[in-house]
C-alpha cells in the first residue's frame, strides 16, 4: 500500500530514441541518446523508413507522468480514551522486550520427601 502511494504521487518522465520505428535508446530521468550517423525526422509524413541507413528516420518521445496530489487530508481528533489507549500500548510494548534481571527458580532450595518404598517396583512400572 505502501509502495502504490509513493508510485502515485510521484512524477517521471521517460524519454525514448526511436530510429525506423525501433526503439533504439530509453531513459529515465534524462534525455535519450540519439543515433550518431543518423539526422532527426524533420514533420515530412509522407516519407516512409524501410531501413536503419536512410536519413530523417529518427524520432524522440517523451512520456511524462505528473504528480497527483488530490488525496483528502484527514482530520483526527484524540479524545482522551484514545490517548489512555495509546499511551498503556505504547508502555506494555516497549517493556516487553526488557528482559528479567535475574533467573529466580523458587524450587532451588526444596529437598523432596524421602522415599520410604520404591514405588516403581511395588507397581511393578518401568521405564524401557
Amino acid at each position: 500500500m505502501a509502495a502504490f502511494i509513493l508510485l502515485s504521487t510521484s512524477s517521471f518522465t521517460v524519454n525514448m530514441h526511436f530510429c525506423c520505428d525501433k526503439l533504439v535508446d530509453m531513459a529515465f530521468f534524462s534525455e535519450a541518446q540519439a543515433c550518431k550517423d543518423k539526422v532527426q525526422k524533420k514533420n515530412n509524413p509522407t516519407k516512409k523508413c524501410t531501413t536503419l541507413q536512410e536519413k530523417d528516420c529518427c524520432d524522440n518521445q517523451t512520456i511524462l507522468k505528473e504528480a497527483s496530489d488530490t488525496f483528502k487530508k484527514s482530520n483526527t481528533v484524540l479524545e482522551i480514551d484514545t490517548l489512555v489507549f495509546l499511551n498503556t500500548f505504547i508502555y506494555s510494548y516497549i517493556n516487553l522486550f526488557e528482559g528479567l534481571d535475574k533467573n529466580i527458580v523458587p524450587f532451588e532450595a526444596y529437598r523432596p520427601p524421602l522415599l520410604y518404598k520404591d514405588i516403581h517396583i511395588l507397581y511393578e512400572t518401568y521405564l524401557i
